[in-house]
């Protein structure tokens, strides 16, 4: 099941110059990957610690959640200073270190950029609520007079994707109730106004002063944001982003104008690309309707790549995933980019538990059809992107109780519904007992997020003594990606298959085939399979299972 293959994919100059198109970025949440300092929190400390770790597991590159200085009501996303550490993690000469070691371990380093929104303590905030209605500090942002007789209305119906109004009022200097400012997601996250000048210069600057530090790219959050429509009005639902946890507002989000930011950024990029020939990433947060509209933001003078979460959110059901993946190999390949694969990140449930894995058990369907997808998305053409502890097979916590809850949605609605908590819980490295070796010093010490019991079974130092472990699973995908030529980038040749099962070719003879069924049915290659997410004889394909040929 776990047989190597000889041969060495052949790397043109052009494509080690364009190596994010087939690359493999594991997504770090800083706090929850690795603690230093036994504050129970991660820090960059603990990811420079851990870099081996990822090195042998076969990653082209991290991707860091931010660690910028923030009051974190939204874990970061809530950034008080675009050019700074904050003291939790660390500071920039710990940065700086991180991204020397990452270097001399050939792994990139990508940064999470918040353009859409800041915090309400970044200075131009403060600046703009001790200004008057109508001065430069409020229009870096989208303060609006109020509706109704005494302005005590919001200005239009909008609603905020982690619920309540979309819209908060201040107080002016006189004491009196004053102009309302817009926040998509929380009060304490004011939306930005892109129309603004001072805006695009600002952010302009905290990219350079990152790719000056070498970085390779930055991950954008909301990437279909900054813009509103000019005229705010009012939305027909003003409820779809708070219903669905989603970017639907289509008068709030996916304006033309936020091409223009993606081009602005590609030169920058570019400009650093043509200085010393190491090419910069933008890898968007893109959520829109269509694999069509999605396509628009790779094309080759914007974004470079754009994650396709039609993937994730796909039923585990073969119609379903290959109708994704066609429209992705359609709409998106056909811009000269890449597909950007992703089944996990800090938004979702894992996929251990969304594939119908009971919480607190080590096996069983969900497990078994999350190993499946994992080999499914790795022998995709394009990238893909693996999210902490993905790799160990970890499933969603579902049982957290309330009073240590930290998901803004959750403290908005009341609801724990749709919360994100869940998938963010400290990584288990080692132990029997939490903090399972991510914090040190005694059992006692305490992560930012209560670990379960069963974490135990998951932990690091497990998965790599168990070669039948998740882990070595996507050590083993990751290894044979790296040197079969079949794999990486390309394009897929779909093939006939019975009932249930979803297969195709990549290049001319490997093969890449995905029982969605339980039942065993006939393997679509005969022989034993290169690698496979379960047990899996020659000839035959068992249930909730995948795996890799070489045909004759």
């Amino acid at each position: 099941m776990h047989n190597r293959c000889p041969p060495q994919r052949q790397v043109d100059g052009l494509n080690r110059h364009h190596w994010w198109r087939d690359a493999v970025i594991y997504q770090v949440y800083v706090r929850s990957f690795l603690d230093s300092t036994g504050d129970g929190i991660g820090d960059l400390a603990g990811v420079r610690a851990g870099l081996p770790y990822l090195k042998k597991l076969g990653v082209d590159g991290i991707w860091l959640s931010p660690f910028y200085p923030s009051p974190q009501h939204d874990h970061g996303y809530d950034v008080a200073d675009y050019c700074d550490v904050d003291p939790l993690f660390g500071d920039l000469a710990e940065f700086d270190l991180l991204v020397g070691a990452a270097r001399r371990l050939g792994v990139k380093v990508l940064l999470d950029i918040v353009p859409n929104h800041c915090s309400s303590e970044h200075p131009w905030f403060r600046e703009a609520l001790a200004a008057a209605p109508g001065s430069e500090a409020r229009a870096r942002f989208h303060f609006a007079d109020g509706r109704g007789p005494d302005g005590d209305e919001p200005p239009n119906n909008w609603h905020a994707m982690f619920g309540g109004p979309a819209w908060s009022r201040v107080t002016e200097a006189d004491g009196r109730p004053g102009q309302w400012y817009l926040h998509m997601f929380t009060p304490e996250q004011p939306d930005w106004n892109w129309r603004d000048p001072e805006v695009v210069a600002e952010f302009d600057r905290v990219l350079r002063f990152w790719l000056d530090r070498g970085v390779d790219g930055f991950r954008i959050d909301v990437a279909a944001g900054l813009f509103k429509h000019p005229e705010l009005p009012d939305s027909d639902d003003p409820e779809a982003d708070a219903r669905t946890r989603d970017s639907v507002n289509p008068l709030a989000w996916n304006q033309p104008e936020v091409h223009d930011v993606w081009r602005r950024w590609r030169s920058i990029c570019e400009e650093y690309t043509e200085r010393d020939g190491g090419e910069r990433l933008l890898v968007g947060e893109v959520s829109v309707p269509t694999a069509r509209e999605h396509a628009r933001y790779v094309r080759p003078d914007e974004l470079h790549q754009a994650f396709f979460f039609d993937l994730l959110s796909a039923p585990w059901d073969p119609d379903a995933f290959r109708k994704v993946i066609s429209e992705a190999m359609q709409d998106i390949a056909g811009t000269g980019s890449t597909v950007t694969w992703v089944l996990n990140n800090h938004d979702q449930v894992r996929t251990v538990t969304r594939y119908g894995e009971p919480a607190t058990e080590g096996s069983g369907l969900g497990a078994a059809r999350a190993r499946a997808a994992a080999l499914l998305m790795l022998a995709l053409p394009g990238a893909a992107y693996i999210y902490q502890g993905e790799e160990l097979g970890l499933p969603e916590v579902v049982d957290l109780p309330d009073d240590v809850l930290t998901d803004p949605i959750f403290h908005r609605t009341g609801s724990r519904a749709r919360i994100r908590d869940g998938c963010r819980v400290p990584l288990p490295w080692s132990g029997q007992a939490s903090p399972f070796g991510f914090t040190p010093g005694a059992e006692s010490a305490k992560p930012w997020l209560p670990q379960p019991e069963y974490f135990a079974e998951y932990a690091t130092d497990r998965a790599l003594a168990d070669t039948r472990s998740f882990w070595h699973l996507y050590r083993d995908g990751l290894q044979l990606r790296s040197t079969l030529p079949q794999l990486g980038e390309g394009t897929l040749r779909w093939l006939d298959a019975p009932p249930g099962v979803l297969a195709f070719a990549r290049g001319d003879d490997l093969v890449c085939a995905v029982n969605f069924g339980t039942a065993p049915t006939p393997a679509p290659v005969s022989g034993t399979p290169l690698l496979a997410s379960g047990p899996c004889p020659a000839g035959v394909l068992p249930g909730s299972t995948a795996a890799w040929w070489i045909s004759s």
